[in-house]
């Protein structure tokens, strides 16, 4: 039997870093509640959630598809903390230290994403 996708690595380190994003967005202004707040952390909330959902199904080919959105995902957080940044939201330091930890997330998900393409090869 497949190892749950609790069992995952990048699934932990998705859930760490969506922990991440709540926490710096909860020192964004009110005015951007509905704003970029809520696109930052429906943004994280997807990563963590298609890694989930795509180990589910029955097929490495669709876990392959679910992947490939988490990492959409991931893509838009990084572009909107790259916004928050600029609109001095987040510093400078918060910014580039979440974004590493993106770009490991990145580097995760494209090694799992290579695996099973060469499985199914």
């Amino acid at each position: 039997m497949s190892a749950s996708f609790k069992d995952l690595r990048v699934w932990q380190e998705a859930m760490r870093f969506t922990v991440e994003i709540y926490r710096a967005t909860a020192q964004f202004p009110r005015h951007e509640l509905y704003g970029l707040t809520n696109q930052l952390r429906r943004a994280a909330v997807s990563i963590p959630s298609n890694i989930a959902e795509g180990k589910g199904h029955r097929s490495d080919r669709e876990f392959g598809n679910f992947l490939h959105h988490s990492r959409g995902s991931l893509l838009e957080v990084q572009t909107q903390l790259m916004i928050a940044k600029e609109l001095q939201y987040i510093s400078g330091e918060e910014a580039q230290r979440i974004l590493a930890s993106a770009d490991a997330i990145g580097k995760s998900l494209n090694s799992l994403i290579n695996s099973l393409r060469e499985n199914a090869a």
